[in-house]
């Protein structure tokens, strides 16, 4: 009997030890680590594309903006994101004072499908096309950059803006080389937010850079020209305009609705290089930093554009420009 018992231990503690050793057994292996990059661009592709897609940049007029004020007010939105102060001081008719930051959560909290259309505001259309651009890559369809800000409403918001902000200091330094080759074509930069869809690390891209601010994404063009060396500089229009007026030397050309697809050049952008782009004035250019900032680039919109550095050769040419004869409407405002 003593025996029986003896073996029935024993068997019990070979089984006990067989259990432990598979509770100790290695689980699965963790999963593979993904690019998130690479997520987010084939989502963003095939959500749209909107960055290379005919709807950039989505820009409207002062004068749009205040037709439809006047036909169907319930039918459009406003925001401003100008400092509480200013907002206070003058702004349009039913617009809404939001700190950059509180966008994405400020939309949330409104029916954005009632609108036709939701119009964000700045001081010169430099903040107000990179957060259009966020929330269009965030899929809100309906958001629109006033163009020049509330320097194009009226007179008075217009001095310390795009007034004093025109001008020809780099007209000597332009030039009119062929444009250098681009980068072989390389990696993307490294994401570490820690989700795995595209829709996730979007929003998480999307949420630091609003609260970052536009001033880290905006350069102006004397930073640039005090060390030209220490940039990737993107010329944002088409090579003919690269060569005549020309361009900031060591600028590469770049053409939208091209070049930022990740089938063509967008990994010729350098991962390990702080990138300067540059446009006309500086609209544009603030949308395709908030693009590749999104990816995780180190890009900067260049202020106010060539109309900040060659003004009088833009105007000449006929290209993008502000005008004061014809840009600001001086349409009413109100204060308090």
């Amino acid at each position: 009997m003593k025996t029986v018992r003896l073996v029935i231990l024993l068997l019990f503690g070979l089984l006990l030890v067989g259990l432990n050793a598979c509770k100790k057994s290695p689980t699965e292996p963790a999963p593979e680590p993904i690019n998130e990059a690479e997520v987010l661009v084939k989502y963003l592709e095939e959500s749209g594309d909107y960055i290379n897609s005919p709807a950039y940049p989505s820009n409207v007029s002062a004068a749009d903006v205040r037709t439809m004020m006047l036909a169907n007010p319930a039918k459009q939105y406003i925001i401003d994101f100008r400092a509480p102060a200013d907002f206070t001081a003058g702004r349009i008719e039913g617009a809404v004072n939001v700190p950059l930051a509180g966008l994405l959560d400020h939309l949330r909290s409104i029916n954005t499908a009632a609108y036709d259309r939701i119009v964000l505001v700045c001081y010169s259309h430099q903040v107000a096309g990179y957060a259009t651009s966020l929330m269009r890559l965030m899929g809100y369809n309906n958001v629109f950059s006033l163009r020049y800000g509330m320097s194009s409403w009226a007179a008075r918001f217009a001095e310390d803006y795009w007034n004093k902000n025109i001008g020809n200091a780099r007209a000597a330094a332009f030039v009119r080389t062929p444009s250098p080759p681009k980068n072989p074509a390389g990696a993307l930069p490294t994401l570490t937010t820690g989700k795995t869809t595209g829709p996730e690390i979007l929003e998480a891209r999307v949420r630091a850079l609003l609260t970052a601010g536009f001033g880290v994404a905006s350069i102006t063009h004397e930073t640039l020209f005090a060390n030209l060396g220490n940039y990737y500089i993107v010329a944002w229009w088409p090579m003919s305009h690269f060569l005549d007026p020309g361009h900031i030397p060591g600028s590469i050309q770049y053409t939208a609705r091209e070049d930022l697809k990740s089938t063509t050049n967008l990994r010729t952008l350098p991962t390990n290089r702080t990138i300067a782009i540059w446009c006309y004035t500086g609209n544009t250019s603030a949308f395709v930093a908030a693009y590749l900032r999104v990816l995780g680039y180190d890009a900067k919109s260049q202020l106010y554009g060539a109309n900040a550095m060659i003004y009088d050769l833009i105007i000449a040419k006929g290209l993008s420009s502000w005008r004061r004869d014809r840009d600001i409407m001086n349409y009413p405002f109100i204060t308090g």
